[in-house]
């Protein structure tokens, strides 16, 4: 599948967009990039990098914001269509946010957001 990085980035921005506002105001000191390939020798969709909101204690502060990646070309390979993209786009989206709120991938998976 083919697709510009500034429709990708719109994809992801229509994905946040469908969050709840609730969760989206509960999220704290986190960034969301997006990449066009993962980390060399990584098969990714998506990363989460930081500390999830339930692992702050009292001594959390003056930290570089927590960062989710989204990757671009991993998720284009595995899609045929544009609507593919939307989905996967949205499914990887919840998944790295489910992170930040300390959600592991076994619950995740469990979940259906895997």
């Amino acid at each position: 599948m083919e697709m510009s990085r500034e429709r990708f980035e719109e994809l992801v921005g229509e994905a946040l967009d469908e969050v709840p506002e609730e969760l989206l105001r509960l999220m704290s000191n986190v960034v969301i990039l997006v990449e066009d390939d993962p980390p060399a020798g990584e098969n990714l969709l998506g990363l989460y990098e930081g500390h999830a909101l339930t692992e702050r204690g009292w001594s959390y502060s003056g930290v570089l914001p927590d960062r989710i990646f989204i990757y671009r070309r991993p998720i284009l390979h595995i899609c045929a269509t544009e609507d593919d993209v939307i989905e996967e786009v949205a499914v990887t989206v919840v998944h790295e946010i489910a992170h930040h709120f300390g959600i592991d991938d076994e619950r995740l998976h469990a979940l259906g957001w895997g």
